[in-house]
């Protein structure tokens, strides 16, 4: 369970005082938002349907490594950054910042993304067209992962971005279950159209109990309690995750936390990330938090206050962050820091937090360069650091 500090407290009930004002703005944007996503990406969702739909499922039981100290239901994953030592090269891996090793084992991580892409666009042209094969489709897709017990994946990450040598598994790595967290989403607009009754109540007790395990696990108490983007992305995996399981406890929990600790702790009071500005790829993680922390806001609208115009006491904001990035993605040659020492070139990429912003902060600016970047990268770091892909099942 999670537990509030005097200051976290306080700063949640004063924002409940803004709930009810803030409800009904949130209501009109958020149909405006679903026109105007359905106008720009129809298309754009129905061709990646129709070249989805043949493809199986495919889970993490299809491929195994001699590397995992788990079973074959467990992801196993290793750290990114993590490099044989020259200087001892059967010992422990050392760190390379922002360096991803390509020997790493990756085919857990490739399949959860596959099915990250492929299930949200069925799921999306499926809320666009009615055409029930496209939800039956999505969820073929969640039977295989989180029911048939031959297929499922356990509902834990121990084994994820271990370090050889040193580690088998990091509380660092419930970062890659970001990837399921659209998943979720989309399989709220789900019903017996995809799924038997008792294959629904099945998904929403696997997600509980990953919820459970990222709450209670050790793993997943350090993972809340780091600085940094990973706390971002821990909130926006347990926000959605408890939405599809009905635990609206949680979701008041992580509202009371964005408020009191999540905000004022990464926030700087220029818009900016400072503790992802100091990493290797601050141009990259300073989206990417941007992303996750919009998408947190987007998540745990419809009960409280908007936490996309939610401001504290001294201004600080995601308005103001929008505010920050803004002329950088519309022109990356401006950014005034260190470029990436990777990927820099594919960037950037149709921001997720642009659109979300620009319809919260009410600045149509944002919503028509959201509209001009590109929305479906190929570069696979790019693809592993961009979780929010339907904004359709969002707004």
């Amino acid at each position: 369970m999670m537990t509030l500090n005097r200051r976290e407290f306080c700063a949640g009930v004063a924002m409940v005082t803004i709930a009810v004002r803030t409800r009904s703005a949130w209501a009109a944007a958020g149909s405006a938002g679903y026109q105007i996503v359905a106008q720009t990406d129809r298309s754009r969702v129905l061709q990646a349907a129709k070249q989805y739909f043949p493809m199986e499922p495919v889970t993490i039981t299809a491929f195994q490594s001699p590397k995992s100290p788990g079973g074959p239901h467990d992801f196993f994953s290793q750290a990114d950054y993590f490099w044989p030592n020259p200087k001892n090269p059967d010992g422990p891996y050392i760190n390379r910042d922002g360096q991803s090793n390509p020997e790493n084992f990756n085919d857990h991580r490739r399949v959860m993304i596959d099915l990250s892409v492929r299930m949200p666009a069925l799921t999306a042209a499926w809320l666009l067209t009615k055409d029930r094969r496209y939800a039956k489709r999505s969820g073929d897709h969640l039977r295989a992962w989180f029911v048939t017990p031959e297929t499922r994946m356990n509902p834990n990450l121990e084994f994820s971005q271990g370090v050889h040598g040193a580690s088998t598994g990091r509380n660092y790595g419930i970062i890659d279950t970001l990837h399921l967290v659209e998943v979720a989403r989309a399989a709220s607009f789900l019903g017996a159209e995809a799924l038997s009754a008792a294959d629904q109540q099945s998904v929403k007790q696997w997600f509980r109990e990953y919820l459970s395990w990222m709450k209670d696990s050790e793993k997943g108490k350090q993972e809340r309690a780091t600085l940094n983007n990973h706390a971002t992305c821990w909130a926006l995996q347990a926000s959605e995750f408890a939405r599809l399981a009905g635990d609206e406890g949680t979701r008041d929990e992580i509202r009371l936390w964005f408020t009191g600790k999540l905000l004022p702790d990464q926030l700087g009071m220029d818009g900016s990330f400072p503790k992802e500005l100091v990493r290797t790829k601050p141009y990259s993680y300073s989206i990417f938090n941007f992303d996750v922390m919009a998408g947190l806001a987007q998540s745990l609208k419809g009960s409280g206050a908007d936490l996309t115009i939610f401001t504290l006491p001294d201004g600080r904001g995601l308005c103001k962050a929008a505010e920050f990035l803004y002329p950088f993605l519309k022109d990356k040659e401006k950014w005034p820091y260190a470029k990436d020492v990777e990927h820099f070139d594919a960037l950037p990429v149709r921001s997720p937090g642009l659109l979300f912003s620009g319809l919260g902060c009410n600045r149509t600016e944002y919503i028509a360069l959201w509209k001009t970047l590109n929305p479906d990268p190929t570069d696979k770091e790019i693809i592993r650091n961009y979780p929010i892909r339907q904004p359709l099942l969002w707004v």
